[in-house]
């Protein structure tokens, strides 16, 4: 099973995410800010980091350059509502998928499903 730690500090969009990941076959660890999930990453094995990208005290980007130095293989996927953020990110973590809200959550599991299809592949 895929997965994945999701970092988001709304309260409601993380309840939200979670659920539709969940339902979707996805195992999901949830922290409502950066800082939580660098513990997380220090110790579990996931195959997905999706960040919100404005978040109090460590931001996605800086989570994902985090995750990249402590789990290499784990793919990062940003969310984000501000376009000036998405240009920043375009520029600094170049090889991360980017979702901007509003999103459908339709769209979010496609968007993890393609993530993962040549992983698919590779085990049938």
């Amino acid at each position: 099973m895929i997965r994945i730690l999701l970092a988001e500090d709304d309260d409601a969009m993380r309840t939200y995410l979670t659920r539709a990941l969940e339902q979707a076959g996805y195992s999901v660890q949830a922290v409502s800010n950066g800082m939580d999930a660098i513990p997380l990453l220090e110790t579990e094995v996931f195959d997905l980091l999706l960040s919100d990208i404005v978040m109090p005290e460590l931001d996605g980007i800086e989570l994902a350059q985090r995750c990249n130095q402590i789990s290499p293989g784990t793919k990062v996927m940003f969310i984000t509502g501000f376009a000036a953020v998405a240009l920043r990110v375009s520029r600094e973590a170049s090889n991360a998928k980017m979702l901007s809200k509003p999103f459908h959550l339709r769209d979010l599991v496609l968007e993890v499903e393609r993530m993962f299809e040549d992983q698919a592949l590779a085990l049938n």
